[in-house]
């Protein structure tokens, strides 16, 4: 893949906490890991509600998960984001591992309302007498954002982290870009995003700080970032930060 030619002007990008915060937020669902009594690892498809980032799980005792949970509450869960990549591996996903533990009091209620929130189905056996509410006290984050990308996550940074603002919003910007707006992405990627001999630029995604660029040039394909300047939190400002980042480019260039 052909470096840049010239520098990023502001190559930032989400954090590996922001990246597992904003992932965590994407869907209900995942695989949680736990121990038998044995020791043996058991993988188990769950759904799953969020607390301040903290996975609350619904589990009946009837499960084989809900009494490895109850016998050791080590325990973790994997969560792929939705999308629609030809190669499995190239979809963003993240490991939160941590211990389980029953929530009480004014935690348990929130907890409860959050799985419902969540999986509204749960309304109809939450309450079941053989199902529990758990949340996963989360200690160790691992992020993967494909091929080549990925990094580790404290607790503390996970805590402190939040989904990105833009991640719903994100698939039909990303199209509009494309669509209305593909000689402004080349320029971009000329001006800003290290790639003076781009022939054209495709985005192939957008969050708070910025924008992927998948980027054509005569030595080849070469992928690129174009940011922002600081974060951005509404379909409203990102459209203001685009017409910057246009107007920017033209004066760079």
């Amino acid at each position: 893949m052909p470096p840049p030619l010239t520098t990023v002007a502001d190559p930032r990008r989400p954090s590996a906490a922001e990246e597992a915060r904003t992932i965590a937020a994407s869907t209900n669902v995942g695989t949680l890991a736990s121990l038998t009594k044995s020791g043996d690892p058991w993988a188990s498809f769950v759904t799953y509600g969020l607390l301040d980032g903290a996975p609350v799980l619904c589990v009946s005792y009837l499960a084989e998960h809900g009494r490895n949970l109850a016998a050791d509450p080590r325990a973790s869960l994997a969560v792929v984001a939705p999308g629609a990549e030809a190669d499995p591996l190239a979809s963003p996903r993240i490991t939160l591992a941590g211990i389980v533990e029953h929530p009480v009091g004014a935690e348990l209620d929130a907890a409860r309302a959050a799985h419902v929130e969540a999986v509204p189905a749960a309304k109809y056996y939450i309450d079941y007498s053989d199902f529990a509410v758990w949340v996963l006290r989360v200690q160790r984050v691992r992020w993967v954002g494909g091929y080549g990308r990925m990094d580790s996550a404290t607790a503390a940074d996970y805590a402190a982290a939040t989904a990105d603002p833009l991640s719903a919003i994100a698939a039909g910007a990303v199209e509009h870009l494309n669509d209305d707006h593909a000689g402004a992405l080349a320029e971009m990627a000329r001006a800003l995003g290290g790639f003076p001999d781009a022939e054209s630029a495709t985005c192939t995604g957008v969050d708070r700080y910025g924008m992927e660029l998948k980027v054509s040039t005569p030595r080849g394909a070469a992928y690129t970032r174009v940011g922002f300047g600081g974060a951005v939190g509404s379909a409203e400002k990102l459209r203001a930060a685009t017409v910057r980042l246009v107007r920017q480019a033209r004066e760079s260039g």
